[in-house]
């Protein structure tokens, strides 16, 4: 079904990523600060049939691509029952999962069959010192959750990197290479400057295309392309199966081809994410709203999609955490 929904710059809006809690178990030093509390209360979540409600409507105006995040999305009870019931939604064909697989291990069987079939993993660092320093938790619980989504099925699995310099830059080939070994697709991504810690993490900001340039150095790199619907640009090590994405938000914007909104755990539908348009889902949900009329706000919303973002232009603009918003 081709999608119902263009905003005003002519691109299609196909992809939905929604948050299932603003929670985490893990306190990544460029998304939420350390000590903080100020989480939306259970009240305002979307319940489960909300939440199948909103994306219901998206199926039927043609958004097929759902991506489950948080937060931490795996801290919100009964995830696997919510996935099925998204993933047996009419027009519905992608649904993924954002995690930093620490409950993974637990988890991981019961999502595949509930009808995820791949997952994108956050991870900094493959030393326990530096993995500790940067999330504060620890690594051996991510790689046990890494291991038990490639024994499920998930395929592919994305290793999610946030490249920073002076922490983990000197980190990039042993990613690579660990890649390899494992069979996982590896994306290294920019820092935004999303509230204060993405501001903060922002100072140790290192533009991706020198970090490619080092990778040519070391591995010969052929064009390569990715399917899904991100924002990555790829290349593939020649002589093995690996690509590497380059998530740049800052160095190039990737705003011409952005083909998504994102859905916050309180019912909020954020148009972009270096900009505060949104629409607020929940009031009208808990009003009693018709389909109809819910298709036709979120028709109205996606006419208000701005261009691009301002992380360069007004850096300070975006006072949310990334994980308000939902990664």
């Amino acid at each position: 079904m081709q999608t119902k929904l263009i905003d005003p710059f002519g691109r299609p809006i196909e992809y939905v990523r929604l948050s299932v809690t603003d929670r985490c178990d893990l306190r990544c030093s460029y998304c939420m600060p350390r000590g903080f509390r100020g989480f939306e209360v259970p009240e305002h979540w979307l319940t489960f049939d909300e939440i199948e409600r909103v994306i219901g409507a998206f199926g039927r105006l043609g958004v097929n691509r759902i991506r489950l995040t948080g937060g931490e999305p795996l801290v919100r009870k009964n995830l696997p029952a919510l996935a099925a019931r998204l993933a047996a939604l009419p027009g519905i064909l992608d649904l993924s999962l954002s995690t930093n697989a620490t409950r993974l291990a637990r988890q991981a069987g019961a999502l595949r069959e509930a009808g995820i079939s791949r997952i994108n993993v956050s991870l900094d660092s493959l030393r326990a010192q530096r993995f500790r320093e940067i999330t504060g938790g620890k690594l051996d619980k991510v790689l046990s959750g890494l291991m038990a989504g490639k024994v499920s099925g998930f395929s592919p699995i994305k290793i999610n990197t946030v490249v920073m310099a002076g922490v983990n830059d000197d980190e990039v080939e042993d990613m690579v290479e660990f890649c390899i070994e494992h069979d996982f697709t590896l994306r290294f991504i920019e820092t935004m400057p999303m509230g204060d810690t993405g501001r903060a993490a922002s100072r140790r900001y290192l533009d991706l295309q020198e970090v490619r340039r080092r990778l040519e150095q070391r591995f010969d790199l052929l064009p390569g392309v990715m399917p899904g619907g991100g924002p990555a640009r790829y290349v593939q090590v020649a002589g093995t199966r690996l690509r590497i994405g380059f998530i740049t938000p800052i160095s190039q914007h990737f705003c011409a081809t952005c083909n998504r909104v994102r859905l916050s755990v309180d019912g909020t539908l954020y148009l972009c994410l270096g900009q505060d348009d949104k629409l607020e889902l929940r009031p009208l949900l808990r009003a009693g709203v018709s389909d109809a009329a819910l298709e036709q706000a979120i028709v109205a919303a996606i006419a208000r999609k701005p261009e691009r973002h301002a992380f360069r232009d007004k850096p300070e603009q975006v006072l949310r955490f990334m994980s308000i918003t939902g990664g």
